[in-house]
């Protein structure tokens, strides 16, 4: 079977990293037809995909993305193609812009949590100047 190997190093971090494979994970799925299993671990990430004719992993940890896949026979034969796309796409998901303070989907809270808080800061000014007076 024909195999890529696929080795970027990063300067992400790992929080901003889980979130990039995330994300190519969500575009494997979604343009690729994988299925994609997630394993989050304390210093690193194992995503597993597969779909008819391909299997292989993501790596993913604070310094580096280690991809490994075996493509079946058919598949075997657009092996070059398959592999420039795979890095494209993944440079292109390591080389977007990462505000740091931008929130995702994973980052979102409940809406009454995001309330209760807004509501706790609104109530701090007007008791500091109730202690002033």
């Amino acid at each position: 079977m024909p195999d890529i190997h696929i080795h970027r190093d990063h300067h992400l971090g790992f929080k901003e990293a889980r979130k990039v494979a995330f994300t190519w994970a969500e575009k494997a799925e979604e343009k690729f037809d994988m299925e994609c299993v997630y394993e989050e671990g304390e210093t690193e990430d194992l995503l597993t995909f597969t779909r008819t004719g391909v299997k292989g992993t993501l790596l993913v940890d604070a310094h580096q993305f280690e991809m490994k896949a075996q493509l079946g026979f058919l598949l075997g034969a657009f092996k070059d193609r398959i592999e420039a796309e795979i890095s494209e796409q993944l440079d292109a998901l390591l080389n977007a812009p990462h505000p740091a303070g931008k929130k995702t989907a994973a980052d979102k809270k409940h809406p009454a949590a995001d309330a209760k808080a807004a509501a706790k800061t609104a109530a701090k000014p007007a008791a500091a100047k109730a202690k002033k007076t």
